[in-house]
C-alpha cells in the first residue's frame, strides 16, 4: 500500500490495507447517500392547547378512558332516564339512586379534567373551541344533574347517563387523536449525533481522548479511518477521502489533504487525518443546519384545524341559542321550563360526533397509509399534501437507489465483457469499498465464476492491486492510469459526460477493460413522475450532485426542472424560490442535509430507508423506497380531506338541526325536542360519523396502485 500521505498519520492511526475503505478515490469516489437529510418537522399534534398532548399522554388518554368505561357502565345503567328511555325496571333498593350520581361525580372530576383544564386555557386565550364546548357541557350537565339529584331542580335535569356517555366518547376521540399524532425522536438529537461521543486530541506525542465539547480552536484531533471528525477544521496532516454526504448531500466521496478544510460529522473513509480545529459548538456547520431546522421549524404555519373552527362556531351558536332559549322561555311566563330547556340546549350542543369525526378519520387514514407504506406522523401535513402543485425530490436514494452499480462493461479485445467483469470482482474481492461491492454484487448477479485472489493492497486515491491466476491485476481510476501509462477506454470520455464513475482494469500493467458504475435510477421513479404529471403536478429534483449527473437523471425519469450542486443552506432557499412563484411544495428527501428543505416545505416526506433523523422529523414517511408512494399520500390526502368534511357536516349539521329543536323553537305548532330523544340522536351521529370514517378501508394505497 502506497503510504503517500506521511509516515506520522498511517502509524498513529495504524491503518490496515484490508479494510481500507477508500481505495478508489481517483475513481472520483462513489455515489453514497446524498446525505442524510431530515427536519426537525412538524411537531404537529395540532391538537387542543388546553390539554398536555405529546407521547406520554397516549398511556395516559388510554388509561383514563379504560377507566371511565367502567365507571360509565354502572352509571348509564342504573340512571333512572336511562332506564325510562329504554324501558326497562330499576331495583327496588335505596342504594341505587345513588349510584348514577357518585360515579357521575367521579367522571365529571377525573375524566372530565382535561376538558375542564383545556376550556380554561381557551377561556384565557379568548379562542372558544372544541375545549370550551365540552367543559360548556358537561359542567352544565354536572350541575342540573347534582341538582335534580339532590332535589334542588326539576327531574327531568337527570343527566348523569348523558354526562357519562359524553365524557367516555370523548376520551375515546382524544386517545385516538394522541395515538394518531404522537411524535417520536428528536430530529435536532438526532443531527447532534452525527458527532462521535469522543474525540482523540494530540497532545505532544500522546493522544488524549476528550468529549468533543472539551476541544477547543487550535487544538489538532486525529481521524481515524472510518472515524467522524469532531469539530469543523483543516486538515494539517494526511490525505482522506471524506464521506460528507451526511451534510454536504454530495453523493461522491471528496479528497481531502493537507490545508483542505473539513466539516464536524463527516466520515474519514478509507486514511486517517490530522486536524486542526476551527470551529467548535454552535460555530460549526452542524450547528448551522441545526439552527436552519428550528428557525424553519418555528416560521411554519400551524393552520387551526377544522375540527377546532368548527367547535368554536358551535360554541357561539349554542351560547347564544342558550341565552335566547332562556329569555324566551321566561318571557313566556315558564321559568322552570326555560331552566329545562336552556340546560338541553347546552347539553345537546356538546358535539359528540364532532369530537370523534377527525380522530377516527385521522386513525382510518393513518392504517390504511401503513398498509400501503406510507407512516403519517403530522396531520397537518397529511391535510395539506391534497393542495400540493409541486414535488420537489432529493436526487440520490429517493429517484436513485443511492449506491453504485455497474451499469456497463467494456473490452479492449484481450477479453470478453464477463472476464473482464470476472477479474475485476476478484480484485475487489477483498475491499469494502461500495465501488468494490457494487463490482462484486454484478459478477454475482450474472452468475460469473470469480476466481480467488491473493495479495491484496489497496492504494487511496489510486486502486486495488491483487495477484489473481498468476497475473498483477489492478483496478482503479484515471490515477491508476497516470501511474501506468495505459489510455482510457473509448467509451470513457461519454461515460464521463453521463457523470459516471470510470474504472479501468489492467493486467500485467495492460488495460483489457473498463467499467461503468453510476447511481442506479430506481425502475418506479419514470412511472411516479409520469403519474404525478397526470395529476397536474410539476416535479422537480434537487441534488448536491454535479451538473453533468443532475442532467442525466433528470432526462431518464422525466422531472420538469432540476438544482444541481446545491448544498444545504441552499436547498431549503430553493423551496423557498418555488413557494414564492406560488407553489405548494411538498419535499421528498432521505437525510441530514434535507433538514432545512423539509422544514421549509409545506409538507415533508422522508423516504423510510433514509437516516433516523428524516424519520423522527418529518410529516410523512414513506416506509418504503418506492418513489410512487408520494402518489399514495395524495390519494390519502384527498380521500382523507373528503371524509373529514363529511364527516364535520353530518356531526355540525346535526347541531344545528337539534339545538333549535331542543330550544322550542317549534312548541307553538306542538313540538318540543325531548332531551331523552335528543340523546339518542347524538348517538345516532356519531354512529353514522364512524361508519363513514370505516369506507376509508376501501382505499387501496400500494405504490403500484396508486400510479
Amino acid at each position: 500500500m502506497s503510504r503517500e500521505h506521511g509516515q506520522g498519520v498511517a502509524d498513529d492511526v495504524r491503518v490496515t490495507t484490508h479494510h481500507a475503505h477508500g481505495e478508489h478515490a481517483g475513481h472520483e469516489g462513489h455515489e453514497g447517500h446524498e446525505g442524510h437529510e431530515g427536519h426537525a418537522g412538524h411537531t404537529g399534534h395540532g391538537g387542543h392547547e388546553g390539554h398536555a398532548g405529546h407521547g406520554d399522554h397516549v398511556a395516559q388518554f388510554r388509561r383514563l378512558f379504560w377507566i371511565m368505561l367502567a365507571l360509565a357502565v354502572p352509571t348509564v345503567a342504573l340512571s333512572p332516564m336511562f332506564a325510562m328511555v329504554l324501558g326497562y325496571e330499576l331495583p327496588g333498593a335505596a342504594w341505587v339512586s345513588w349510584v348514577s350520581p357518585v360515579l357521575g361525580t367521579v367522571i365529571f372530576a377525573w375524566g372530565g379534567r382535561p376538558f375542564l383544564t383545556g376550556a380554561v386555557d381557551e377561556l384565557r386565550a379568548r379562542k372558544p373551541g372544541m375545549m370550551l364546548l365540552i367543559g360548556l357541557a358537561i359542567t352544565v350537565a354536572f350541575v342540573a344533574s347534582l341538582g335534580a339529584s339532590l332535589g334542588v331542580l326539576d327531574h327531568q335535569l337527570d343527566f348523569w347517563w348523558e354526562l357519562a356517555l359524553l365524557v367516555v366518547i370523548m376520551l375515546l376521540g382524544h386517545w385516538i387523536e394522541m395515538r394518531s399524532l404522537a411524535q417520536t425522536a428528536s430530529a435536532l438529537d438526532s443531527l447532534a449525533a452525527l458527532l462521535p461521543d469522543e474525540a482523540e486530541r494530540v497532545e505532544g506525542e500522546t493522544v488524549v481522548r476528550v468529549a468533543p465539547s472539551e476541544l477547543s480552536v487550535g487544538d489538532v484531533v486525529l481521524v481515524r479511518p472510518g472515524g467522524s471528525v469532531p469539530a469543523d477544521g483543516r486538515v494539517v496532516d494526511g490525505r482522506a477521502e471524506m464521506d460528507e454526504s451526511m451534510v454536504t448531500g454530495e453523493s461522491r466521496t471528496v479528497a481531502r489533504t493537507t490545508g483542505d478544510v473539513v466539516t464536524a460529522g463527516t466520515v474519514a473513509t478509507d486514511s486517517g487525518l490530522r486536524v486542526e480545529v476551527t470551529a467548535t459548538g454552535d460555530d460549526t456547520a452542524l450547528a448551522g443546519i441545526q439552527r436552519l431546522v428550528a428557525d424553519a421549524q418555528a416560521s411554519s404555519s400551524r393552520a387551526q384545524r377544522l375540527a377546532d373552527r368548527a367547535a368554536g362556531w358551535l360554541f357561539w351558536f349554542a351560547l347564544g341559542a342558550a341565552v335566547l332559549t332562556a329569555i324566551a322561555w321566561s318571557a313566556l311566563g315558564m321559568p322552570d321550563a326555560a331552566v329545562i330547556r336552556t340546560v338541553t340546549v347546552l347539553v345537546i350542543a356538546c358535539p359528540h360526533a364532532l369530537g370523534l369525526a377527525i380522530p377516527l378519520v385521522v386513525s382510518i387514514a393513518t392504517e390504511r397509509a401503513a398498509r400501503g407504506g406510507v407512516l403519517v406522523k403530522d396531520r397537518l401535513a397529511l391535510e395539506s399534501m391534497r393542495t400540493v402543485d409541486t414535488v420537489l425530490f432529493d436526487k440520490t436514494g429517493t429517484l436513485t437507489r443511492g449506491e453504485p452499480t455497474v451499469s456497463d462493461v467494456v473490452t479492449t479485445g484481450a477479453l470478453d465483457r464477463d472476464a473482464v467483469l470476472a477479474l475485476a470482482a476478484a480484485a475487489e474481492a477483498d475491499s469494502e469499498h461500495p465501488l468494490a461491492r457494487a463490482i462484486v454484487r454484478a459478477a454475482a448477479e450474472r452468475g460469473l465464476t470469480v476466481p480467488r485472489a491473493s495479495d491484496f493492497s489497496s492504494s487511496p486515491a489510486v486502486g486495488v492491486l491483487a495477484t489473481v491466476e498468476g497475473s498483477e491485476v489492478r483496478v482503479g481510476g484515471p490515477r491508476l492510469l497516470e501511474e501506468h501509462g495505459g489510455a482510457e477506454v473509448r467509451e470513457a470520455g461519454s461515460w464521463h459526460d453521463d457523470g459516471a464513475t470510470v474504472l479501468h482494469v489492467l493486467r500485467d500493467g495492460v488495460v483489457v477493460g473498463g467499467l461503468k458504475l453510476a447511481d442506479e435510477v430506481r425502475p418506479e421513479s419514470a412511472e411516479a413522475v409520469e403519474a404525478l404529471h397526470r395529476r397536474g403536478v410539476q416535479v422537480v429534483m434537487i441534488t448536491g450532485d454535479a451538473e453533468s449527473v443532475a442532467r442525466s437523471v433528470a432526462g431518464e425519469v422525466g422531472v420538469d426542472r432540476y438544482f444541481a450542486g446545491v448544498r444545504p443552506e441552499d436547498k431549503s432557499a430553493r423551496v423557498a424560490e418555488l413557494q414564492a412563484e406560488g407553489r405548494r411544495v411538498a419535499m421528498v428527501g432521505d437525510g441530514v442535509n434535507d433538514a432545512p428543505a423539509l422544514a421549509q416545505a409545506d409538507v415533508g416526506i422522508a423516504i423510510g430507508a433514509g437516516t433516523d433523523v428524516a424519520i423522527a422529523s418529518a410529516g410523512v414517511i414513506l416506509a418504503s423506497d418506492d418513489p410512487r408512494s408520494v402518489l399514495s399520500v395524495i390519494e390519502l390526502s384527498r380521500a382523507s380531506y373528503r371524509k373529514m368534511k363529511q364527516n364535520l357536516w353530518w356531526a355540525a349539521g346535526y347541531n344545528l338541526l337539534s339545538v333549535p329543536l331542543a330550544a322550542g323553537v317549534l312548541a307553538p305548532v306542538g313540538f318540543v325536542l325531548p332531551m331523552s330523544v335528543g340523546a339518542l340522536l347524538m348517538s345516532l351521529s356519531t354512529v353514522v360519523v364512524a361508519l363513514n370514517a370505516q369506507l376509508l378501508r376501501r382505499l387501496d394505497l400500494r405504490p403500484e396502485a396508486s400510479s
